[in-house]
């Protein structure tokens, strides 16, 4: 490398958060790349701390399934005492199927469930998000006890593709569209227990505390409310440069405001969170492997020096056996995620010197299959500071847990969906989930007669 990389840079670059360089190769060994690792010890910590959420009158953490739906996870989760938030009918039927007793599960969906009527019958618990879904739940349950989900008007998130509350959101009943549902609950004899809202993932937390304030106004509205959900989305920063939300710093406001609604009504709301980024994303990695490097550098003239000097324009890039079939979060957002270079002991750095500015993209034939995208602009370039990698060089993207395997371009260019292993508390390795087949791709194609 010609120029040397500025302390400044080098101090930025990312390193293993749960694995060890020995594990890393042990796995890429074992079990072949791309492969999601998670982190057994990680995750119960994770459930620890959400559970100790500051409440006034009892708390429910509800983790947000569409976050990742692995049975193991969700099996381990329930270990630690955490219910869940599903976005589908099939979410909730999975959840079933790992374990979760039916009154665990909250579900709020876009859509209306075509078997929502055995759902909720085995206890499955339901957030209208819309004047047309109070009116379905009235015609099947007249009388009956139903969460509402109202879009406050305030929304945050990191960018609007994870903003869901506001103007621009679909999600949830516009709060101006009070009296619609006042008159619908009305005309089924419906009993609201619960209040939901959800403003975005990411969100920022003095944002988050005014929402809290405007939901629990919405709570005066209907006197047998006794739960207010808040939702999730709190900051969880992958990057080493990133803060996270403080849980405790969050709460505590939230905590003394219910305490004032329940001075001033009489009545002691229960809290509920929907934490999924929170729980997982830096609690799982995606180990995949260097395949191939290539460079677009130009050595050019600067007329503008006093002498003649040379400097390169182009990228560095690192070709990976993983992209957007996934982890999906750079190419659509520009999200950011660690890209840590693990060297084979023989290839180990010795200085400084050894790091490279890299661009790291997928396997796709897809100009946007990125992963080094800068923040926000997931077509833009941003050239990361790494180890200086070799070909067959493990590589593992970090803050994987949540929103990579669950949200992927899977099966794209026909590449097989990623194994899952999960790095056990006692250093097991453990697969939790086999690496899809050619065949599985293409079992549910029918050959017709042409």
């Amino acid at each position: 490398m010609e120029a040397k990389i500025p302390q400044s840079e080098l101090q930025l670059v990312e390193s293993l958060r749960f694995l060890s360089a020995k594990q890393a190769y042990q796995i890429q060994d074992q079990f072949s790349s791309p492969v999601y690792v998670y982190d057994q010890k990680s995750i119960i910590s994770s459930a620890q701390t959400a559970l100790a959420f500051p409440n006034a009158f009892g708390l429910t953490v509800r983790y947000a399934m569409k976050t990742n739906p692995n049975g193991t996870i969700l099996r381990l989760l329930n270990s630690c005492g955490v219910h869940i938030d599903a976005s589908s009918g099939y979410e909730c039927l999975r959840a079933i199927r790992a374990g979760f007793a039916p009154s665990a599960i909250s579900l709020s969906s876009q859509e209306w469930f075509k078997d929502f009527r055995s759902l909720h019958e085995q206890g499955v618990t339901f957030n209208a998000c819309s004047l047309h879904q109070i009116r379905q739940f009235g015609e099947l349950f007249p009388g009956g006890e139903l969460g509402l989900r109202f879009n406050p008007g305030v929304g945050s998130g990191a960018n609007r593709k994870t903003d869901v509350g506001g103007p621009s959101s679909s999600f949830g009943i516009w709060h101006a569209q009070l009296p619609q549902v006042k008159a619908l609950v009305e005309e089924y004899q419906l009993k609201v227990y619960r209040i939901h809202t959800h403003i975005g993932s990411g969100s920022d937390p003095s944002v988050w505390q005014r929402v809290s304030a405007l939901s629990l106004n919405l709570c005066k509205e209907f006197p047998d409310v006794r739960v207010l959900n808040l939702g999730g989305g709190f900051k969880v920063g992958r990057m080493k440069h990133e803060v996270s939300t403080d849980l405790q710093a969050v709460g505590a406001p939230v905590k003394s405001a219910f305490e004032s609604f329940a001075k001033e009504t009489g009545r002691q709301l229960k809290l509920e969170i929907e934490p999924g980024t929170f729980l997982m994303a830096n609690n799982g990695a995606l180990l995949c492997t260097v395949q191939d490097m290539t460079h677009t550098l130009t050595e050019t003239s600067d007329p503008s020096a006093s002498t003649i000097s040379k400097k390169e324009e182009g990228y560095r890039f690192l070709k990976l056996d993983t992209g957007m079939t996934e982890i999906m979060r750079p190419s659509l957002y520009g999200a950011q995620h660690p890209v840590v270079i693990v060297p084979r002991p023989s290839n180990e750095a010795k200085s400084e010197d050894e790091y490279e500015q890299y661009v790291a993209v997928g396997h796709c034939c897809e100009s946007g299959d990125l992963i080094t995208t800068a923040p926000g602009v997931p077509d833009l370039l941003q050239p990361r500071v790494c180890r200086r990698a070799q070909i067959g060089d493990v590589c593992v993207i970090e803050g994987c847990g949540s929103y990579c395997a669950s949200m992927s371009a899977g099966n794209y260019n026909s590449f097989p969906l990623a194994a899952e292993v999960m790095l056990m508390s006692n250093g097991d390795i453990k697969l939790i989930r086999r690496r899809q087949t050619l065949e599985q791709v293409t079992q549910n194609e029918i050959e017709i007669s042409l």
